[in-house]
């Protein structure tokens, strides 16, 4: 757990801007520094929180806010199996909990830890543990900036949830056995946010559409290693 907390911390830096920006998006529709608190602590999952902070009202759409977050988050369940050779040996609350803090992050540094055929499944939980804390303190400090700087739609700042993505890709990438699977989701992702313009399903249709190619992939070369 130690070692994945050392870990996280450079991704961490570049997770606070983040954060930052997911604070400063709930303080313009309204919600209180305990309310994001509270958010980012029992949600935990950048992208979906801003989609919900996206389609907020006054008052707000449950349903909808919900199923936004929940289409954003079903990554996670094609992200979780990829785990197994780790996940598979835990049960009770360490399984739950190494879920409950699985991110981006720390599953590309995991999937990177058991590809390097290292075993130990407290590097997930221990750098899970280190972006859960960073992000509801940055996004807790966001909604303060976010008092006082006010920013207007549009601004440079909201680009910095865009770049933490940008930054992950680069992490992640294998070489050019990556190419199609990649391609592939990136097309039918453009593909059906076109078919299904303001709708959050493309995400999935992505996700879905690039793992199946490079399962397909991996199948071919004989399944060696993890692969997403």
């Amino acid at each position: 757990m130690l070692r994945g907390v050392r870990h996280s911390l450079p991704v961490m830096l570049g997770m606070i801007p983040f954060g930052l920006v997911a604070g400063v998006a709930a303080h313009g529709v309204g919600m209180s520094l305990l309310e994001i608190t509270l958010m980012s602590g029992i949600v935990f999952a950048g992208s979906a929180q801003l989609v919900a902070l996206g389609i907020w009202a006054h008052p707000p759409d449950l349903f909808a806010v919900a199923l936004a977050a929940f289409v954003v988050n079903l990554r996670l369940a094609l992200m979780g199996p990829v785990l197994a050779p780790w996940l598979n040996h835990l049960r009770g609350w360490r399984l739950w909990a190494s879920l409950f803090v699985m991110a981006d992050q720390n599953w590309a540094m995991s999937v990177s830890e058991i590809n390097a055929g290292r075993r130990d499944a407290g590097y997930l939980l221990g750098s899970g543990l280190a972006f859960w804390t960073m992000w509801a303190a940055s996004s807790a400090l966001g909604h303060v900036l976010g008092s006082q700087l006010q920013p207007q739609p549009g601004h440079p700042l909201f680009f910095a949830a865009l770049a933490v993505f940008v930054a992950m890709l680069v992490q992640m990438w294998r070489g050019r056995l990556d190419v199609m699977p990649w391609l592939v989701a990136a097309a039918v992702a453009t593909g059906v946010a076109r078919l299904l313009p303001g709708t959050f399903w493309y995400i999935v249709a992505g996700a879905i559409a690039g793992s199946v190619v490079g399962g397909l992939r991996d199948h071919r070369r004989g399944g060696r290693g993890v692969r997403t």
